[in-house]
Order: structure tokens, then sequence, then C-alpha cells
């Protein structure tokens, strides 16, 4: 197995960050006290490779929202075909476009080989448990593939006058919750330790095993202790590292997570790195190697 499989990758590059993100590009830099410097695929697959890492990498699609263009499902899936030992790709719908979404869902995973799908629901301007979404869950579920939602506070639009109209609301974990209830076939992953919801985000994996959290997106020196605990003990088995790249990148949380004096039992460590991901990710890539081995 690789040291990691970074479960939570934007691409810094140019369609995404200045041409999908936009005016809330600054606004996330700002947010993480961070420049993003512009790179190309090649580079950032030569980074991923040289840390030993498979990053998964999540299309954006929030186009009815914010009037942004996508970045689309096809240009991630380009790049997982030219580097599918490397990368993983998430394809992203914008779920008000109804049965347009639908069936781009169904073409991105079983044409394009995408492996799960990727929400933010605040920019976004949707409830992941809205009755009227229930179809597109439904084909995820269908489908097989795990479903990726961000939670919590929000980078983009951050330290800005109305908060350039994002509306936190949409990322309470508890929303999760119940579309976990309705739906028990489907793996659900909130994205980011959840703040200042964490707490909704523990109780809902407490009481549902399809319900999983990854750590992206917050330095782990920052990650609210009572959710590191869970991670080191009850939750080992449904926790998951991510850096939230270009932001933060995996070597910077790495180091934090390096620093923290969590007493880890023999194996959790490898679990939260890769082995949780590996488990959700490996009906998608039976026969790859880099999927193959045993999670412990």
């Amino acid at each position: 197995m690789p040291r990691a499989i970074d479960f939570h990758v934007h691409l810094p590059t140019t369609e995404f960050m200045q041409v999908t993100l936009g005016p809330y590009a600054k606004a996330a830099e700002r947010f993480f006290r961070t420049e993003v410097k512009l790179k190309d695929i090649e580079q950032i697959a030569a980074d991923y490779a040289e840390l030993d890492m498979i990053g998964v990498l999540l299309a954006w699609d929030a186009e009815t929202a914010t009037g942004l263009p996508p970045l689309g499902n096809d240009y991630i899936a380009k790049i997982i075909e030219r580097y599918p030992g490397q990368f993983v790709g998430f394809a992203s719908v914008d779920p008000h476009k109804g049965k347009a979404a639908i069936k781009e869902m169904e073409r991105a995973i079983k044409d394009l080989g995408l492996a799960g799908a990727k929400f933010h629901p605040g920019v976004q301007a949707f409830y992941p448990n809205d009755p009227q979404f229930y179809p597109l869950m439904e084909t995820i579920q269908d489908l097989g593939i795990p479903a990726l939602f961000h939670t919590g506070t929000n980078g983009l639009g951050a330290g800005t006058p109305g908060g350039m109209g994002i509306k936190l609301d949409y990322t309470r974990p508890i929303y999760l919750d119940s579309l976990a209830a309705d739906f028990p076939d489907l793996t659900i992953v909130g994205a980011h330790p959840s703040w200042p919801w964490h707490e909704e985000m523990i109780a809902s994996m407490q009481h549902k095993t399809n319900v999983f959290n990854d750590l992206s997106g917050w330095l782990p020196r920052r990650i609210p202790e009572t959710l590191l605990r869970e991670a080191a003990t009850r939750l080992q088995d449904r926790i998951l590292f991510g850096s939230d790249y270009p932001f933060i990148t995996p070597q910077r949380w790495l180091e934090s997570f390096e620093t923290l004096n969590l007493k880890l039992q023999p194996g959790v460590k490898e679990k939260l790195m890769w082995g949780n991901a590996q488990r959700l990710l490996a009906h998608t890539f039976v026969g790859q190697t880099s999927f193959s081995s045993d999670t412990p």
C-alpha cells in the first residue's frame, strides 16, 4: 500500500482556481493563510508520487447557485486515465439540475470510471436530506459508490460581508444523519472535522455504520480533541485522512499530525492513513495492485 490515501484533493490548476472557484478562491486563501501556486497536472502527479500517496481528485459543479462553470467530470476522468495508479476521481453534479444530474452521475461512474460522488451543500445551496434530491441519492446508492459531503464551516466566502452568499446551515452533519437513515446502503462521508457541529458528526457515526468522516481542511493540532479521541478509539474504522490540497498540503497535515500526543494502538494509524479509505474504494478497483492488500 502507499504511505497514505489522501481522500480530499482539489486541483491547483487554472481551470479550478481561476475559472470554477473564481471570486471564492481569494477568500479561501485568506482563510487558510496560504497562497496557492498554480501547477499543471504533471507536477501534481509528480508531487503525489514523491509522497507515495494516492490522491482522490474532486470534480465540482455548483453552476446553479454560483453561475460559475463546473470543473467537469470529463476533466477529472482524463487525469485518472493518464495517472491510474496515482489518482482516484470523484464525480460532481449540480443537484438542482434534476434528471440531468442523475444522468450525468450515471455517465461519470459507468462510462468515465469515476469512483465516488462529491457535494458541497453550502456552495451548491441544497440540503442533502431534502426529498426533492432523493432520486439522485437513490441513484448514487444503486451505483454502490461513496458520497462525500462538505460539512462544517466554510473557507469559501469566509471573512467577507455576507460570506459571498454562502449559508453555513446547509453543511450541518445532522442532515447527513437523516440521509443515512433513509439510505442505509449509501456510504456517506462527511468532509472535514465539521466544526462547530463536530459533535453531530460523532453522534451520527456512532449511531450509523454507513457514515464516515475525513479530517481534511484542518491541521490536526486544531481539530477538536473529542473527534481526535474518537479517531484513536471507537471510530478508528470510519475516519479518513484527507488534506484539502492545495489549501493544506499533505506534508503540512502530516507534520502537524506527528506532533500530537495520540496514543494509538497498533494498526490504528494505518487505518486512518489508508486502510479505511481502501475499504471504501476497493470495490471499484478490484485487481489494481494499489488496492489489493488487506485492510488491517
